[in-house]
């Protein structure tokens, strides 16, 4: 637009992703308009470059998608059967997920509450995850020294030890509710309300005996080493074995 002798111009956005548009069929094309009476040459230039950098031309209609189509699209509800008219297969590769490193594994343990479903018990611990952020390094820290996990010191990647495995499944077996951030939360959630007077610190202390006790015992009654034994020879197959130390000579 020209205002005494001065050019305006509107500002443009471009889509990247057309989405829903596509299956659509919504064309963003625009039919190239002729030149008005009287335009002047200044006007025909800036028009034709405004057109070659995907502006609309002045006064051209915008093409709508398929209302037919977008009519069925809104008729769908959840649970409508669709006859299938085709049907592609395309193949593609997986890939393993990326290993954790020393920064990533923290950032999981903070944000480990993602991972439950109950609604109550994700809001108990969001924000705060496993640990706090004065503890999860030191926690890190000792699974290493303890050699549950090993971190190779050049890419900071953290792997499993084969005792680490080991340690997994005998928890695994036993007292799985262990290795759910929703113990944790439900904990926490007991401690909160100590605090907030709703139980006593006794109440709380009692139902944690309780599943202490409880745990233990089912752990005494399970006699499931023959199976623990086949996890064990399974994962080991994934390590390799030690140098065999030689014996010193007298």
């Amino acid at each position: 637009m020209s205002v005494k002798g001065e050019q305006f111009f509107a500002s443009f956005k471009v889509l990247e992703e057309e989405g829903y548009l596509e299956a659509a069929a919504f064309s963003f094309s625009r039919k190239k308009a002729g030149p008005k009476e009287g335009e002047n040459l200044a006007e025909k230039r800036q028009a034709g470059k405004e057109d070659e950098k995907g502006q609309d031309p002045p006064g051209e209609p915008e093409e709508t998608a398929d209302q037919e189509f977008m009519g069925a699209l809104n008729s769908l509800k959840k649970g409508t059967v669709l006859p299938v008219k085709e049907m592609q297969i395309k193949e593609g590769e997986t890939s393993p997920p990326k290993r954790y490193n020393s920064g990533t594994i923290i950032l999981a343990m903070e944000n480990a509450g993602q991972l439950i479903e109950d609604e109550e018990l994700r809001a108990q611990i969001k924000g705060s995850g496993i640990g706090t952020s004065a503890t999860r390094a030191e926690i890190l820290k000792k699974l290493i020294n303890i050699n549950y996990l090993a971190l190779n010191k050049e890419t900071q990647i953290v792997t499993p030890t084969l005792m680490g495995e080991m340690i997994y499944e005998v928890v695994d077996n036993a007292i799985r509710p262990l290795l759910d951030p929703a113990l944790t939360a439900s904990w926490e959630k007991g401690l909160t309300m100590v605090a907030e007077g709703t139980i006593t610190e006794g109440e709380y202390m009692k139902k944690l005996d309780d599943f202490v006790s409880r745990r233990t015992n089912i752990v005494k009654r399970l006699y499931n080493q023959s199976v623990l034994n086949q996890q064990f020879n399974k994962a080991a197959g994934n390590y390799k074995k030690p140098p065999a130390e030689k014996p010193e000579s007298t």
